[in-house]
């Protein structure tokens, strides 16, 4: 490699963090949900070990040799998907049974 021609970098955002709560509220991490990149051009939509599926419904992440091609297909997306699917989850998450409204009154509205 020549000083002239130094090597290229390649970057990729591997993960982005959603929530609707601010980032300084502790209960920040429990509400979040995560866009994570799966290989390719493929997304899944986490939160802590559950993934998000196609119909709505938040479904265990099997392990890499038990998920077949239909459990893939529903529970894969590309990236714009993927985000906005996270963006939309991220604002009905329930700990607890303590929704994000609670949550956020309970912190003052912070």
């Amino acid at each position: 490699m020549s000083e002239t021609n130094p090597p290229v970098a390649h970057a990729r955002l591997t993960e982005m963090t959603f929530c609707a709560l601010p980032e300084d509220n502790i209960n920040h991490d429990i509400y979040a949900v995560t866009v994570t990149w799966r290989g390719g051009e493929q997304y899944a939509v986490k939160r802590h070990s559950q993934v998000l599926g196609a119909d709505g419904e938040w479904d265990y992440e099997p392990s890499p040799s038990n998920r077949n091609d239909e459990w893939i297909a529903t529970h894969r997306f590309d990236y714009d998907t993927a985000c906005r699917l996270a963006m939309e989850a991220c604002q009905h998450i329930t700990v607890n049974g303590l929704t994000v409204a609670d949550a956020l009154a309970r912190a003052g509205g912070r």
